[in-house]
C-alpha cells in the first residue's frame, strides 16, 4: 500500500456505474466516474485533484492542438478473486511517460504525483474494476500543452490527467496483417520510441487502406528500405521460429513495450531462447515457406497477446499455424493472466497493490 498524498477530491453526485453492462465491455467507450487532474504552471506542478469525469475547456489557440505536444500511456489494473486490486508494472509506465515527455519538451511527472494520483483514483472507482476473465480496468494517463499561443515553441504550461475505463478483449479473433512497403510509422531519429499522439494519427491512413483490403493491421517496416520489421499496428510483434522467440530489437523508431518485455521475460522463465535483433520480411516468409515459422503475434497493453493468422506479402496471403494450448503465445498469455489476478506467484514483483 502506498503512502497517502493529499489530493483534493470532488466526488460525483451521479454515478454512471449502473449503466455498465459487465458482459458487454466495448473497449474504450464507457468511462469511470472520476479523473485525476494536475496543472503545470510557472515551472512547477500545482495542486492535484480528483474530479468527476467530464469535458473541459481549452483555448482555440491551445498549442497541443496546433503543434502536437501531447503524450499518453496505456496500462491496466486487475482484480483478484479476493477483490484486491493491483496495477501491472506501473513504474515502467511512469518511466516511459517521462521518456516521452523529454522527447516532446514537456516536464517530467514526479513519481509520488503519478503513483498517488493513480492509486487514489482507482480506489475511488474500485467498483469499476471488472473481474470477468479477460477483463481489466484500462488506465489512460496523458499530458498535453495548455498555452493559448500560436507560435512553434514548447508550451510553458501543461495539464496531466488520468482517466479509466473497464474493458474486455481488444481483439476477439486472430489477426490478418500485411507488410507495409510504402508508408512508415516512424523513422530512426524520430519520435517512434515515444508515445506521442502524432505517431498514432499519422498511422491511421495506411491502416485504413489495409483494412479496406480485409486486414486488421499492418506489419510496419523500416523507413529506408522497407526490409526490416518494426511493429504490428499499435503493438510490438514477435515470432516463434524453430522454437526460438524472435522480436525486432529496440531502436528510436520502436516503442519499448511493457507487455513486450514481460513476454520476453516469460520466455526466458520457460527456458526458451530469446533473440532481439533485426528481423527481415524475407526471413519471416522463408520460415513460413519451410514450416519453421510456428507462431506470430502482436503484444501490447490493450490486446496483451494477439495471435496472427494470416500475413500478406507482396499481394499474396500466407496462412500461419493455428496456436494450440502448447504454443508459447498461449502459455505466455495464461501465465501473465495468472500473475495479474494473483493466481500465480509474482516472482518478478510486477504487481503493485492499490
Amino acid at each position: 500500500m502506498l503512502d497517502t498524498l493529499t489530493i483534493r477530491t470532488q466526488r460525483t453526485s451521479a454515478s454512471r456505474l449502473q449503466q455498465l453492462d459487465p458482459d458487454r465491455l466495448e473497449f474504450g467507450k464507457v468511462f469511470s466516474d472520476h479523473m485525476f487532474v494536475v496543472d503545470y504552471q510557472d515551472g512547477e506542478w500545482q495542486e492535484p485533484q480528483i474530479v468527476p469525469y467530464g469535458d473541459m475547456a481549452v483555448s482555440p489557440a491551445n498549442s497541443a492542438l496546433h503543434y502536437g505536444q501531447a503524450i499518453f500511456e496505456g496500462m491496466k489494473a486487475y482484480k483478484n478473486p479476493q477483490g484486491d486490486i493491483a496495477l501491472f508494472r506501473p513504474y515502467d509506465n511512469l518511466n516511459r511517460l517521462n521518456l516521452s515527455a523529454e522527447r516532446m519538451c514537456m516536464p517530467s511527472i514526479p513519481e509520488e504525483l503519478f503513483m498517488q494520483g493513480l492509486s487514489q483514483l482507482i480506489r475511488l472507482d474500485a467498483n469499476w474494476v471488472p473481474d470477468a476473465p479477460g477483463s481489466a480496468l484500462y488506465i489512460r494517463p496523458f499530458m498535453f500543452a495548455t498555452d493559448g499561443f500560436i507560435g512553434v515553441r514548447p508550451s510553458d504550461s501543461y495539464r496531466f490527467m488520468i482517466f479509466t475505463c473497464p474493458v474486455g478483449l481488444y481483439y476477439n479473433k486472430p489477426l490478418r496483417v500485411r507488410f507495409e512497403e510504402k508508408f512508415v510509422r516512424s523513422a530512426e531519429g524520430g519520435a517512434g520510441y515515444a508515445k506521442a499522439a502524432g505517431n498514432y494519427g499519422a498511422a491511421m491512413w495506411p491502416t485504413k487502406l489495409a483494412q479496406q483490403e480485409g486486414y486488421h493491421q499492418l506489419l510496419w517496416t523500416d523507413s529506408s528500405a522497407h526490409q526490416f520489421i518494426e511493429e504490428s499496428g499499435t503493438m510490438n510483434v514477435m515470432f516463434v521460429i524453430d522454437g526460438k522467440v524472435i522480436t525486432p530489437a529496440l531502436s528510436t523508431s520502436i516503442l519499448d513495450g511493457i507487455t513486450r518485455k514481460s513476454v520476453l521475460q516469460v520466455a526466458l522463465d520457460l527456458g526458451l531462447t530469446v533473440e532481439e535483433r533485426k528481423v527481415s520480411a524475407t526471413e519471416i516468409m522463408a520460415a513460413q515457406a519451410d514450416g519453421t515459422l510456428q507462431e506470430a503475434f502482436g503484444v501490447g497493453t490493450a490486446a496483451t497477446i494477439a495471435p496472427i493468422a494470416t500475413i500478406g506479402f507482396q499481394g499474396k496471403d500466407y496462412e500461419l499455424p493455428t496456436p494450440t494450448v502448447n504454443s508459447f503465445s498461449h502459455k505466455a498469455s495464461a501465465m501473465l493472466s495468472a500473475i495479474r489476478t494473483g493466481e500465480a506467484a509474482d516472482t518478478h514483483q510486477w504487481m503493485v497493490q492499490v
